[in-house]
């Protein structure tokens, strides 16, 4: 920082006394001013004249004056605005008395509103020229007179021109600190869309693997001395479903790598074509399941596709903890148009204490409810899911196949 820009923010710290050193230069100019004839033999002439006790009195009251322009500048210029008007008309009309109010219009002009300068710079330059043509002692055409509209008007043209430009770069800094505050805001809803959206998916992972685990466990350990053979099918079920519960938890996770890591897996996102092979993993665990198709063999945008999915695979998991024994799930995927429609329908015979479905509409059910509602929701569908007349639970979940450009900043998941 140089000298000059360390003595203006000391200035700028103490509008006072910056104040107290313009009326000061101000009430020099003026006196080294008064000293000045313009009409002298030699053109301008310094020293020929000297200013009367009034002039001297007047300029000091107008410089003084100035000291609290900032404070109230409506009332300083209609101090100074007095003082010149008594010199125009009763004293020497070369004293530069009007510089004064030059200074203090220039500062109403650079505070307040346009329309305020217009009619305050119109009224000063009416009342001071008017006064110093009609009244003065010096002919109306004298260049005095016409110095005085000519400095006046300069002084509200000028303090105008510096309050437009304070209005300009006050709107570009709002402007970009509004732009900074929307970019942290979209900064962080970015990361708790992701963060939501890393949850769903393990919660459907987690789920639906647990849940084929602990019922293959289960066979496994009831029939483990009288049939071995079976416990071993299902030991060797159980060993697959955690197979595949660390690939697809090790492929979520990989989305949190930073760049400098390793590269994460590059497996595609599971879709409506392996739905088969997730109604086989719940036929090997004991739920006879039947997948319907009516998609008319169009494919389908990879988010609205892996919504699907991970419907089904949910509602599935929930029919197995669920649903009870014996009970049996049908799923259906109908493309009508424009929308994509996935049915699970179970005839299971009622709910138990524990059963996350049975909450109440207005509970929004346990997690996995309420992953599925936030994936439709994303996708811009509808969801609903409750009991059915007769016995067990329906899930339908409508999907758009027109879906936004992006969903939730998912990579892989556009339109």
């Amino acid at each position: 920082m140089t000298a000059i820009d360390r003595a203006r923010c000391r200035l700028t710290a103490r509008p006072l006394a910056l104040d107290a050193a313009l009326a000061a230069g101000v009430l020099g100019c003026m006196v080294a001013g008064s000293f000045v004839d313009p009409h002298g033999e030699n053109g301008v002439t310094w020293g020929i004249r000297t200013p009367d006790p009034l002039g001297l009195v007047l300029m000091t009251l107008g410089a003084a004056a100035l000291v609290f322009r900032r404070r109230a500048p409506l009332t300083v210029l209609a101090l100074t605005g007095a003082v010149s008007l008594v010199e125009c008309v009763t004293g020497d009309p070369r004293v530069p008395v009007a510089m004064s109010a030059v200074i203090a219009l220039f500062t109403v002009a650079s505070t307040t509103d346009r329309p305020t300068t217009w009619r305050v710079g119109l009224l000063t330059t009416t009342v001071l020229t008017g006064a110093a043509m009609l009244a003065g002692p010096l002919p109306w055409y004298a260049q005095e007179n016409l110095a005085i509209f000519a400095w006046t008007g300069i002084g509200a043209t000028a303090g105008d021109a510096v309050r437009s430009r304070r209005a300009v770069v006050q709107a570009i800094r709002e402007r970009a600190e509004r732009a900074e505050r929307t970019r942290e805001e979209e900064a962080r809803r970015r990361v708790a869309e992701e963060r939501l959206r890393i949850a769903r998916d393990l919660h459907d992972v987690v789920a639906h693997h647990i849940a084929l685990v602990n019922v293959q466990a289960g066979v496994a350990a009831h029939v483990m001395d009288k049939r071995p053979d079976q416990a071993k099918e299902a030991l060797a079920h159980v060993r697959e479903a955690s197979r595949s519960a660390l690939d697809e938890l090790r492929a979520t996770v990989g989305l949190l790598r930073q760049s400098g890591d390793p590269e994460a897996p590059t497996e595609p996102a599971p879709g409506l074509d392996r739905l088969d092979e997730l109604a086989g993993t719940f036929r090997s665990a004991g739920l006879p399941v039947q997948v319907a198709h009516a998609d008319h063999g169009t494919s389908v945008p990879a988010a609205v596709g892996l919504a699907a999915y991970r419907i089904v695979q949910e509602a599935l998991t929930n029919v197995q903890k669920h649903a009870g024994p014996g009970a049996k799930a049908e799923v259906s995927v109908v493309r009508v148009g424009q929308r994509l429609e996935v049915t699970v329908l179970d005839d299971g015979v009622g709910h138990d204490p524990g059963d996350e479905r049975a909450a109440a509409p207005g509970e929004g059910g346990g997690h996995g409810l309420l992953g599925m509602r936030e994936r439709v929701a994303a996708l811009g569908g509808t969801l609903t899911a409750g009991p059915r007349h007769s016995a067990g639970f329906r899930v339908h979940a409508i999907l758009p196949v027109e879906t936004r450009t992006a969903v939730h900043g998912n990579p892989g998941e556009t339109a």
